[in-house]
């Protein structure tokens, strides 16, 4: 895949911590699987590799998406918002996204009509 330049990286509206947020989507089912922030460093080993890699913030690190469930998530596609401040990713899954067990993060209503 290919690298980011400085040029690219600059371009992206990064918050405070350098972060942006990247909003992961099932590429076939058009399902939103989970929202993560990525940094430079993991945007770029995401090329690098073809697989989702987030910043963890409560770690502080770098994490490889399925490196140890197995549920991987291949990169089919990025894209950037007319902002420029949060990345949609397009992937085929391995499996579920959720650390629960359900294929998406949001699998919860909020019932916010009472």
């Amino acid at each position: 895949m290919p690298t980011l330049s400085e040029i690219q990286l600059a371009a992206l509206k990064w918050d405070e911590q350098g972060l942006i947020p990247a909003i992961v989507q099932d590429a076939k089912t058009q399902q939103v699987l989970m929202m993560a922030y990525m940094n430079a460093e993991s945007l770029q080993k995401t090329l690098d590799i073809g697989e989702t890699v987030f910043w963890s913030r409560s770690r502080k690190a770098l994490w490889h998406k399925g490196a140890t469930s197995g549920n991987i998530q291949r990169v089919v596609e990025m894209r950037v918002d007319c902002d420029a401040d949060t990345l949609l990713i397009l992937v085929e899954p391995a499996g579920p996204a959720c650390h629960t067990g359900e294929m998406s993060c949001f699998f919860r209503t909020l019932d916010i009509l009472g």
